[in-house]
Formats: structure tokens, sequence, C-alpha cells
């Protein structure tokens, strides 16, 4: 896909384009102890004499202190340590200020050394075609056991420019205590999660709480519901391309009438078109909500011991149930690789930014640290770091992600260029929100397609 002709343009389409859902990641209230590095992780050789060199570092893991910023700053901080004439200068935003001080750099032309990136084409796909990330060897990551396919939405043009951190699938998240306590079913199929939904609100318990604001998580839901439905990765994909018609699909019009049917079911938190990330994940940690809707990277809740021990001990997960009379398996799932890093193609230390990116996302780095310390699902294979001792989430994810016959890939709000990401999110909330029917909704989908 050609993006953009002229800088001017790119520079007001990327301004549309930065509301980049946050998966994979957020500035997490994990608290885990701090990790160490490996004795056998390679370190730049020691030299008689160095030149200073000072790696601009941009991440949207504004949390040093828990969670994947603890992770990130303790392998840039170890890289210092071994390289003592290495500064690494960390700007670090939350999502939204990230997105906007990224366009900025982008309007000038002067983005940091190493920079976050979301691996989808509503992101990264620009950046790579202008000529903003420089491109990588990958010979160089011959050895790292990236997940097969975790690189493709990083390269362009059969080009490679930047590296995935995360491997990211939809989950639902559980309470088993409130489930057991109201004897209510854990729901293995639709008609068991409507059934659920029903049963708490009867209860006076809010069944599933959801980040309606972010809008993304939505589209992710219906994209969940639609897998179900059809059994098919591809059916969501042929219609937001234009191969087919989102309202002459009958599948996703099922999809789309069983999402409204949840709706008004009261699946959802009240007001949870208004509740961001922290508030919904909240109402799940302080155990006001029997679920919660969200992808792998919250693995680290079930042994951060900031939450309570009681929930720490009926936390666990489920994949997003079959549809009865669906084609979809209970092994299709809604996974993809999203954030990642790269460097920028006019740094002037292009070289030594490169090596820090290569020694962060060494195996027994991000992947071996991250996943040991219960902070990650990793982009990297990472069985052989498996210790035994992962907490039940961990086990649990990596049990729906060995036994997945299907993943989609890229998620379907952030496949297109231009201002199909945010077109196909507004819509999406304005459905949830009972703003529109069902004939409006697909019928806005439509429209979107270029």
């Amino acid at each position: 896909m050609k993006l953009f002709r002229k800088g001017l343009v790119f520079l007001v389409a990327i301004a549309l384009l930065l509301s980049m859902a946050a998966c994979g990641k957020k500035a997490s209230k994990e608290t885990s102890p701090t990790p160490t590095v490996s004795d056998s992780t390679p370190s730049t050789p020691a030299e008689e004499t160095k030149e200073p060199v000072t790696i601009k570092f941009f991440s949207n893991l504004p949390d040093r202190s828990s969670g994947q910023g603890l992770l990130e700053q303790t392998i840039l901080d170890n890289y210092m340590k071994e390289n003592d004439h290495i500064t690494i200068e960390i700007e670090a935003l939350q999502d939204e200020p990230f997105k906007q001080k990224f366009q900025s750099y982008v309007a000038s032309n002067n983005l940091p050394d190493i920079f976050n990136v979301w691996g989808q084409p509503a992101f990264f796909e620009a950046v790579m075609e202008k000529g903003y990330a420089a491109e990588l060897n990958p010979a160089d990551y011959a050895s790292y056991n990236f997940f097969e396919g975790s690189t493709t939405d990083f390269s362009y043009n059969g080009k490679l420019y930047g590296l995935p951190r995360n491997q990211d699938i939809t989950t639902i998240f559980i309470n088993k205590a409130i489930f057991e306590e109201n004897g209510v079913k854990i729901p293995g199929t639709y008609g068991e999660l409507l059934q659920a939904a029903k049963d708490f609100r009867a209860k006076g318990i809010q069944p599933l709480s959801i980040n309606g604001r972010d809008k993304w998580i939505l589209n992710l839901f219906f994209q969940d519901l639609v897998i179900k439905v059809s059994g098919n990765q591809q059916t969501i994909y042929d219609a937001s391309t234009g191969k087919t018609k989102f309202s002459e699909d009958p599948d996703i019009r099922k999809a789309a009438e069983l999402f409204k049917e949840l709706v008004d079911a009261g699946l959802f938190q009240d007001s949870f078109v208004s509740a961001d990330y922290g508030a919904a994940q909240n109402l799940f940690l302080q155990e006001q909500t029997a679920m919660f809707y969200m992808g792998a990277w919250e693995v680290g809740m079930a042994s951060n011991p900031d939450n309570s021990e009681h929930f720490r001990e009926n936390v666990g997960l489920i994949p997003f149930p079959v549809v009865e009379d669906g084609k979809g398996k209970i092994t299709d799932v809604c996974a993809w690789n999203g954030g990642g890093y790269a460097v920028s193609a006019s740094s002037p230390v292009k070289d030594e930014a490169i090596k820090l990116l290569n020694y962060m996302m060494h195996p027994d780095n991000w992947p071996k640290i991250g996943w040991q310390q219960g902070l990650v699902v990793p982009g990297q294979k990472y069985s052989d770091y498996m210790t035994g001792e992962e907490n039940v989430l961990q086990v649990q994810i990596t049990d729906v992600l060995n036994t997945a016959t299907s993943m989609s890939g890229t998620p379907w709000n952030d496949f297109n260029p231009g201002d199909w990401k945010a077109n196909v999110e507004n819509y999406i909330q304005e459905f949830a929100a009972g703003i529109t029917s069902v004939d409006e909704f697909l019928a806005k989908l439509d429209s979107a397609v270029q």
C-alpha cells in the first residue's frame, strides 16, 4: 500500500493516525522484584578508550518501577553498567502524549535514536515508507527465536525496520471466587456468557469491565465475535479491504447482532463507554466485576503484590467463548504482535543505537527476564526460560497460545492506513453506546472502506 505521496500529506495524516491502541502495554501498576540480567548475556567488549556516546530513547512506558517499564529500565541500566561510555537519555510518556510528541518529532525530522512503535499499518507503515526508521539486518536476529511471522508488520517491501516486544492475545480474565460464590457458570460458550451477564446483573454485580472510552478494545471484542461466528480469520479483513461488504456478510452481521445483545443484557459495566483503561482494570482488581476483557500483557496481575492476596488466589483467564452454531473453534484466537522498537534513520549514533536495540531484544534479556519476572508474554520463544514457578495466568495463556489453531494478526481497526482507524473506532463506540443500530453500524463501516 502506498500511504502518502508527499511529506506534507504524510504529516497531516499521521496526526490522525496516532490514536494507537495500547495493545500490549500500558503504564502498569504491577510491581515485581528488580530483574537481574543473565550472566550469559553478551556485552560490549572492553576497550582502552571509547568516546562518550549519548543515546536518546523515547518510550511509551512511563512507569519505570513496575511492569514493562521496570523491565525496559532494568535492561537499559544493565547496558550502561556494561558500557560505561554510553549514556541513555530516556523520555517516557503515556500513550496519547507519546503519540502527540511523536508527531512533533516527525514534523521536525528529529526523532530520538530509539523509539517505540506499534507494528501495524495504521502506525508504522507510513514511518517505514517515508524513511524515518533505519533498516535492520535480519541476520542479526537469526538466533533470537522470534515467533514465526512476528516481524511481518515491522517490515516493509521485504526489509526489516523494527522488532516486536510481546505476543499479544485477547482473553477474558475472571475472578473464580465471584463465580463460585454466586453460583454462576464460567462461560465456555456465547450463550453461557450471555446468561452469566444476566445472572450477575440479577445479583447486583457488574459482570465484565472494559475500557470503552479507549474504543480499540471494543473493536477487538467485535473481532473476537466475528472469528467465533465465521471460523475464518480473513472474514473481517476482506470486508475491511472492500473484497466483501460488512453489511452483506452474514457472519459479520450475526456478530454485530450478538454484540448488541450482550450490551443490552448489561455484560459491560455501568458507564463503560466513558471508562478508560485504569478505571476498567481497577474495577476488576478491586473485585467489583467478575470479568475483565483485555490482552495477555496483563499476566502480571496474578503476581503483583500490590493486588490483594484474595484476588491473586482467584484470578484466572479463559479464551473468548465459542458461539453456538458458529464455525469458529475455541482455539481460533485474536492474537498479534503489537508494540516494539525502531531506530531513527537519521540518528547521529545509529550504529550504537542498533547495538543497544540488539542487546535489549537478545534472548537473555527481554524474553528471559520479562518472562521469569512475570512481566510479559514475549514475542520470542520462551519455553527454555520456564522455571515451573510461573503464575497461573502465565500458565494459562501459554496453554492458549500452544493450542491455538489460528491467529488473527494485526487487529482489523489497525489494518488500513489513513483515517480508517479513527473512523472504525468511533463507529464501534457509537454502536456500543446504542447511538446506532446494527444496520447503521455496518453501513458506516462500509463507508469507511477506501
